[in-house]
């Protein structure tokens, strides 16, 4: 009979967990001493983009046809800079 962890630890004692445990227990000095993610790797770490200097858009919820969400995501990345430019188009931007 196979039994899910998720459903119980029955069987596993300390000593268990212990024997195949090799992340130590985090102390009050061991947190102390850490440091973050993007002090730690600086040139992994992603930068955030900033708030815009000067806002040109404004985020909207739209329902669109399900058929022209599909025809710009086709179309790779940027698909929806590309609805953007259609729209200012047709209403003569």
């Amino acid at each position: 009979m196979t039994r899910s962890l998720s459903k119980s630890k029955a069987g596993f004692t300390k000593a268990n967990m212990d024997a195949v445990s090799d992340n130590p227990a985090w102390t009050k000095a061991t947190t102390a001493r850490s440091k973050s993610f993007d002090e730690t790797f600086p040139d992994l770490a992603r930068r955030a983009r900033g708030p815009q200097k000067a806002p040109t858009k404004t985020q909207v919820t739209l329902r669109l046809d399900a058929r022209v969400v599909d025809h710009f995501e086709a179309t790779g990345q940027g698909w929806q800079m590309r609805i953007n430019e259609a729209l200012k188009k047709a209403a003569g931007l």
